[in-house]
């Protein structure tokens, strides 16, 4: 006798779809979760390097200007008293040459330049018979402390030393190139003959006119 084929209960049946079919749900469940929690661990791996990008290229250079330039304004605002030291110290160099120079200069009674008027001489150019006149104003220059005192001393023969100097040329020797110059170098001749010692060092003729 043949064997009939075994029926399948309609449970059994019923019971193995469902079981086929519970698989697919749990895998997209469990898929759908992974990619919900995809963004937050992104988001969590790369925050140390968003911190040490932030700190390496933002706050450290700002960091690094403000304390350069926290550095820099004491520096400029020390910079003027340092000029004004400077200018000071100049100064005291400057007054020190000064005084040095001075007492240089006193040392022996000697000064520098000791210009004195001595005042205008007329004379009549010899040889015209008086009609011709020469006028000259003259300042002598010494070195001594006491050259003002010794020419105000002796103006009188002064005056006359020069007026027979002058009054000794010609209208042709006053005429020539040069004759101021020869009259300077006789004037100065004359007045050290009457002054003694070299006194008078130099001579300015300030006018001079031929009538």
């Amino acid at each position: 006798m043949a064997d009939k084929p075994t029926e399948t209960p309609a449970a059994e049946k019923e019971a193995a779809p469902a079981e086929a079919s519970a698989e697919p749900v749990a895998s997209k469940s469990t898929g759908g979760g992974f990619k919900a929690w995809l963004p937050l661990i992104v988001t969590v791996a790369t925050m140390p390097a968003l911190a040490y990008a932030m700190t390496t290229f933002v706050l450290a250079p700002k960091l690094q200007r403000a304390v350069a330039s926290a550095n820099t304004e004491p520096s400029a605002e020390t910079a003027e008293p340092a000029a004004e030291k400077s200018k000071v110290a100049t100064t005291e160099s400057s007054e020190g040459k000064g005084k040095a120079a001075n007492t240089a200069n006193t040392k022996g009674g000697k000064l520098g330049k000791v210009p004195v008027p001595l005042g205008k001489v007329l004379v009549n150019i010899s040889g015209s018979m008086g009609t011709r006149y020469l006028m000259a104003n003259l300042t002598l220059v010494g070195t001594s402390a006491d050259f003002k005192d010794k020419v105000e001393a002796n103006k009188d023969q002064l005056l006359d030393v020069a007026s027979g100097t002058l009054g000794a040329k010609t209208i042709n020797d006053l005429e020539k190139q040069g004759a101021r110059n020869m009259l300077r170098s006789e004037l100065l001749l004359a007045f050290n003959g009457a002054l003694g010692d070299g006194a008078v060092k130099d001579l300015y003729i300030t006018e001079f006119a031929i009538q």
